[in-house]
């Protein structure tokens, strides 16, 4: 068990690495076994811009259709904040699935990052 948790600090660290000192807000994902939520954060300020997640949804959508419908509530909380670049940061979760489904959904929207 130790060892499993080592490996995802490990992978969490790259890819802070990867995205740190960025000016533009960051879309971060947090994956549960049962729900997506994702955030918009300012990280100068510190303070979140705008949040969603699928508890608020329809639950008789697939996880992956969930995670397209949390990007849309994002999307209109965003436009409304006026963000449009940010540096995504999918924490230690593999891109692949509902994280990819997020990602995809944001770049087809209007999205850059």
């Amino acid at each position: 068990m130790l060892e499993k948790q080592l490996k995802r600090e490990r992978r969490k660290i790259k890819v802070k690495a990867t995205i740190a000192n960025s000016s533009r807000p960051r879309l971060t994902v947090y994956r549960s076994n049962a729900s997506i939520y994702a955030q918009i954060i300012d990280d100068n300020t510190g303070k979140t811009i705008c949040s969603s997640s699928d508890l608020k949804l329809d639950s008789k959508l697939t996880k992956t259709e969930s995670s397209k419908k949390v990007w849309e509530d994002i999307a209109k909380k965003a436009i409304d904040a006026k963000v449009s670049e940010v540096v995504f940061d999918r924490n230690w979760f593999s891109y692949h699935g509902r994280v990819k489904a997020l990602a995809d959904a944001a770049r087809e929207a209007w999205l850059k990052f």
